[in-house]
């Protein structure tokens, strides 16, 4: 059978440079792809500034579905996990930028975006034992973690990757709080380029393996590649931390992580570099290869060069792997989940969503919206569309409403999204 093929191009994810320019490849699902040439010159920088959602005003979803608030007022939602009773754990951290260098930035019209000052460090749970989109208790569950993203639980074990490495805690499905000290079983790399500290898990089915995604600390190794040691990978190891094995490497910055749905086969969003213009590199997901090499510093999307790094390894550029789907161009795709319940519509059964947190380095505004791409036998069988959007509130002035980030769904079929810059959970169910 014939790989699907779809192309970008037609549905104006990636705009393209003159056909001269232009190396047309396809992806590792059969998408068309036109890459323009790349050019350290083209780079231009637009950031955006938050300025909050007005009362009443919500995110646009399709016809067909509902969004309202499951949570707010709470500091940088970043990612979420929904345990095995349907409670709800929501891990609040952002990036340490000064409240004082946020400001500065802010006046000179290059605020990220950001939530400024010291990261809130702390997972809250939400219970929503009745499922009607409104949390009957909220517990603030476990604090005095460092900048923590990934969240896991194994049996009576809840797992939390802070920045610096993975700890374990005690746990009981049901506790609505954790006082125990957690138990350091793996260290990893502190921090990162830009917002690369976040460390996510996931566990395979039978959870006799972790895997845990570590971003770079550069935008192209330019702080030397001997600090690169563990970073642009997903790493495997036992649930003690012990066995570690690189699953995969050259991934810039892999956050999100998810099972294909009837599938053995991991998935990850990528954030791909900057500084080569305002059409690369696209940011993507793929399927996950055991031993595979995707290309971060030296190559992207295949054996395409980063001219930064010209020549420097050149037995590794050609064994790049093409990822599977790009999704755009600096867009931030952070979150990943794909939807496993039935009530929505059958078109987005076995799906992928994807949290686009939106982008800084391009000229016009890219990302800021939830992606959908649809799946049929463990590969995209489409191109991606939009699901959840009305993020930005008025480019010219480059003014957000917020970001979304990390997407999980509920027992019950919805989809919850952290949209981290305004303090806000959003629900969205099918009516």
């Amino acid at each position: 059978m014939k790989k699907p093929i779809f192309s970008l191009i037609c549905m104006g994810v990636l705009s393209v440079a003159t056909a001269s320019a232009q190396q047309q490849i396809r992806t590792g699902s059969g998408q068309a792809l036109k890459l323009p040439a790349p050019d350290e010159s083209a780079s231009k920088n637009k950031f955006a500034k938050v300025i909050g959602w007005p009362e009443g005003k919500t995110p646009v979803a399709p016809a067909g579905f509902t969004v309202t608030k499951f949570a707010s007022g709470i500091k940088s939602p970043r990612n979420i996990l929904v345990g095995p009773n349907g409670d709800v754990f929501v891990v609040l951290s952002n990036s340490e930028r000064s409240k004082k260098e946020k400001e500065k930035n802010d006046a000179n019209g290059k605020s990220q975006a950001e939530v400024a000052g010291k990261s809130a460090n702390t997972i809250v749970l939400y219970r929503d034992a009745n499922a009607d989109g409104k949390p009957e208790l909220v517990t603030r569950f476990l604090g005095n973690l460092d900048q923590p993203y990934g969240m896991a639980i194994i049996g009576q074990t809840f797992y939390v990757a802070n920045t610096d490495g993975i700890y374990t805690y005690p746990y009981k499905t049901g506790d609505t709080v954790i006082l125990a000290a957690g138990k350091k079983i793996l260290d990893l790399p502190a921090g990162g380029y830009n917002n690369h500290w976040t460390r996510n898990l996931i566990t395979n089915a039978d959870q006799t393996k972790i895997y845990v995604s570590v971003g770079s600390g550069s935008n192209v190794g330019e702080n030397g590649l001997e600090n690169e040691v563990r970073r642009a990978a997903v790493l495997e190891v036992d649930p003690d931390g012990a066995n570690e094995v690189l699953y995969a490497s050259g991934l810039r910055n892999p956050v999100g992580m998810a099972w294909a749905p009837g599938t053995n086969t991991l998935w990850t969003a990528v954030n791909e570099r900057d500084g080569l213009g305002d059409d690369l590199v696209p940011d993507y997901i793929t399927s996950v290869q055991r031993g595979g090499f995707y290309g971060w510093p030296f190559a992207y999307f295949g054996p395409h060069e980063d001219p930064r790094l010209k020549g420097q390894n050149p037995g590794l550029v050609k064994k790049t792997i093409v990822p599977d789907l790009a999704v755009g161009a600096h867009t931030a795709s952070l979150g990943l989940a794909f939807y496993t319940k039935t009530r929505f519509p059958a078109k987005y059964r076995g799906g992928a969503f994807i949290g686009q947190h939106g982008s800084w380095n391009r000229s016009s505004f890219s990302g800021y919206k939830v992606l959908f791409v649809p799946f049929s036998k463990g590969k995209p069988s489409g191109a991606p569309q939009d699901f959840l959007t009305g993020f930005i509130a008025n480019e010219d002035t480059r003014e957000v409403y917020g970001r979304p980030v990390g997407i999980a769904e509920t027992p019950d079929g919805a989809l919850l999204v952290a949209d981290d810059v305004s303090g806000v959970i959003w629900r969205v169910a099918a009516k």
